[in-house]
């Protein structure tokens, strides 16, 4: 028979340590992207997609198996593999090197001339919105820092069916211009008919402040190279089967739960270095939706 307490009962308290314990003691836990947690209080479970620094705390942003996303204060209160820990930053890396050109001037990923300052920049009124959390990780890997020194911030749509109810709370006017990236925006596509609609409810007067553009592909994944992942095209998924799921499995990737697809998508975005590896069909829409939004007087 088992001792569940073990001979010694100075040795170890049953209640906080061992298989058997009822309270056991939480562990320092980082929270790398891709990590599936569940938050104890809610029953939330998702993987982690980023960690932030928001209001003077450090937060992570949990992605389900939905792709909804909530975002949790770090600390205590989290259970990984059933064992309770404590979500900790994970360690930083360091930002490799960035192109420069011949005469030896840093370029943005971008392309761009890169403008090195230490003043921060009080953001426009205009805003730039993309559909998905992926997108604007994309969007902050390759155009984050143009965007910083325009004073241009990226937020979430967090798909195209919130479009309407964005733009009217947002009010674009002539110096409050609205930019917007949308997936699969092709004629005759679903995106297309809702983002017409949209702009017909608007009304002309708005709506000449307010750019749509998008990129052909189902999903912004597809919008780097496929080369980039050993690829010659990216797989043709059939109707009915996520994309993400899909893709990954044509890859041969793990891709049972969200924590695969989250870290399939941070693999992906690892092999971004540069504009270099995207597609023109992404680069000229963000590229114009950029020029569009910081063309009027602040």
């Amino acid at each position: 028979m088992t001792d569940r307490y073990g001979s010694d009962v100075l040795a170890s308290d049953p209640h906080r340590t061992g298989a058997y314990a009822h309270r056991p003691t939480s562990r320092d836990q980082p929270a790398e992207p891709g990590l599936v947690v569940e938050d104890v209080e809610t029953g939330w479970v998702g993987a982690v997609t980023a960690v932030e620094k928001s209001g003077g705390m450090h937060v992570v942003v949990l992605e389900d198996r939905r792709g909804r996303t909530r975002t949790f204060p770090l600390g205590a209160g989290f259970w990984v593999d059933g064992k309770p820990v404590r979500l900790v930053p994970p360690a930083r890396t360091v930002t490799p090197t960035g192109p420069v050109t011949s005469g030896g001037r840093k370029l943005t990923a971008s392309g761009s001339i890169a403008v090195d300052t230490s003043r921060a920049r009080v953001a426009r009124a205009s805003r730039i919105w993309v559909e998905g959390r992926h997108d604007a990780e994309l969007v902050e890997r390759v155009w984050g820092d143009d965007l910083r020194v325009e004073g241009v911030v990226v937020e979430l749509l967090e798909g195209v069916d919130n479009l309407a109810a964005a733009l009217a709370d947002f009010g674009p006017g002539p110096t409050r211009r609205a930019g917007v990236l949308v997936d699969h925006f092709v004629t005759g596509s679903k995106e297309t008919r809702l983002v017409q609609e949209v702009l017909r409810s608007l009304g002309p007067r708005a709506a000449r402040n307010v750019k749509v553009l998008g990129h052909p592909y189902v999903d912004v994944w597809q919008a780097v190279r496929p080369e980039r992942v050993g690829l010659q095209a990216w797989p043709d998924v059939p109707r009915g089967t996520d994309i993400k799921v899909g893709t990954l499995a044509a890859l041969g990737w793990p891709h049972a739960d969200q924590g695969d697809v989250a870290r399939g998508w941070k693999r992906i975005l690892g092999t971004v270095r540069s504009y270099k590896d995207l597609s023109p069909a992404l680069l000229g829409r963000m590229e114009e939706l950029i020029d569009f939004v910081t063309e009027v007087p602040e």
